[in-house]
């Protein structure tokens, strides 16, 4: 295995140690033209990749990598308040607009189909300008979108949150955000990526229970414009002090991956493997939409009060948040298809206990337990395309995943509200979930079958 030969430090087999002597600087950080000697190098520690390596090599992990995650994570937990407007306000929009609850549920589903679809596009604008253009662009897209929903009827909400909220706003932070910390990152990249994800739980913490309160107040419409302006203060200005450019790599240090690794991925077509995990992240956000996108109504038609089950949202992403470090951890030391595997498992128990509880007290249990489940699963597809394709094809393959992942949030959040619409409850909605679990659960089992089969990822993935 002439390729396999590479050295697990990423270096060609010519250029060990001597090399690493006299090429690299002992002191230093690579980040503004320096570059910091460290033992152990590995681009991850997942399964089937060595954890170190016999001689010191180089990382871009220092300070300046923690310092562009913490921001990218304050910048998200302020941008994804934007979707849970309309999850809040489902049942006050629909009885203010006279109109069903799945047309209203259709605005907050489009806009999770309208980001990943931004995604792709606005990915590609990231490479060609920057990422602070992208942020600051998509913030304004966001606010006019909520100023464009908030004046008119159903057709200004769909439009508004479909083209603005999601594709030209929502779509130019989280996929490119992920594309770029994922760069800052070679040791520690699963639990940088859990970190940053962890903003939408960080809004679904915060914000429910304020947007309640202020549509109980103001009304939706007042309450919409209100965050537009939130956004346009906070956003664009720490996006503009705080992204920089992600490390320059020396192109010695790491590798792109070999042309026969190209042509062949756990012994399928590279493409092969990317429609599967495609398809299983659409699978596995259907369930994961349901609850998200319709608990608050759920409780209301159970008896529960909205702040209740504001108050139950907000636990759900509690507990989703205070988990995601640990899926985080995890995927750096197992790799991202095994920790799908086992968080997809978790969500499938989950959401089929909702079927089972309808007292308030069990519904809160079920909520946090559904929260620890899922929330490691987004991150660690990102880990997986990460350990199995070239760096280079990250800015396309990511957010391809995540348009068709997301894909599953918009249909899984409107086919529940259609199914309400139908049945008059929600049990049939939450059936269908664990039916898409399943589903997911199916492919994701192949791959990693594929993956035991092959022998684990490839010998040393691509930076």
């Amino acid at each position: 295995m002439g390729n396999a030969a590479m050295l697990r430090d990423g270096l060609p087999p010519h250029r060990s140690a001597r090399y690493q002597k006299r090429a690299l600087p002992k002191t230093g950080q690579l980040d503004g033209g320096k570059c910091r000697v460290m033992a152990d190098f590995a681009d991850t520690t997942s399964a089937g990749i060595a954890a170190s390596a016999p001689h010191r090599a180089a990382s871009i992990e220092g300070r300046g990598s923690w310092i562009a995650a913490g921001v990218t994570l304050a910048l998200l937990s302020v941008s994804y308040g934007s979707p849970l407007l309309v999850v809040v306000g489902l049942k006050p929009i629909t009885e203010d607009l006279g109109t069903a609850r799945q047309v209203v549920a259709l605005a907050g589903a489009l806009t999770w189909l309208g980001t990943g679809a931004g995604g792709i596009l606005m990915g590609w604008v990231a490479e060609r300008t920057s990422i602070r253009f992208t942020v600051i662009f998509g913030t304004v897209m966001i606010a006019l979108g909520l100023t464009i929903s908030a004046s008119g009827n159903i057709w200004a909400i769909l439009i508004g949150h479909t083209l603005f909220v999601g594709l030209l706003g929502n779509g130019a932070l989280y996929p490119p955000l992920l594309v770029y910390i994922s760069r800052w990152f070679d040791r520690r990249r699963g639990t940088a990526l859990a970190l940053i994800s962890s903003g939408q739980y960080i809004a679904g913490m915060a914000w429910p229970i304020l947007f309640e309160r202020a549509m109980s107040d103001y009304g939706w419409r007042t309450t919409m414009i209100g965050w537009a302006v939130v956004m346009l203060v906070t956003i664009p200005p720490i996006a503009f002090l705080f992204l920089h450019r992600p490390p320059e790599v020396p192109t010695a240090f790491f590798r792109a991956g070999t042309a026969e690794e190209r042509r062949i991925v756990l012994g399928l077509r590279p493409n092969t493997v990317l429609a599967i995990i495609s398809i299983a992240g659409f699978c596995c956000c259907v369930p994961m939409a349901i609850p998200q996108g319709h608990l608050v109504a759920f409780c209301s038609d159970i008896g529960i009060p909205a702040a209740q089950g504001a108050a139950m949202l907000s636990v759900l992403q509690a507990a989703a948040f205070t988990s995601r470090m640990f899926w985080g951890w995890l995927s750096d030391r197992i790799g991202g298809l095994w920790t799908v595997l086992i968080g997809s498992v978790c969500q499938a128990l989950a959401i089929a206990a909702f079927l089972t509880t309808q007292d308030e007290a069990g519904l809160f249990a079920v909520a946090a337990a559904y929260g620890l489940g899922f929330s490691g699963i987004i991150p660690a597809y990102v880990m997986a395309i990460r350990e199995l394709f070239p760096a280079r094809e990250a800015s396309w393959r990511v957010p391809t995943v995540l348009f068709v992942s997301m894909g599953g949030m918009a249909f899984g959040s409107w086919f529940a509200g259609a199914l309400y619409d139908h049945f008059g409850f929600y049990a049939p909605a939450f059936m269908t979930g664990v039916v898409f679990n399943l589903a997911n659960l199916a492919l994701i089992g192949f791959l990693v079958m594929r993956q035991r089969w092959d022998g684990g990822l490839r010998s040393q993935p691509a930076y």
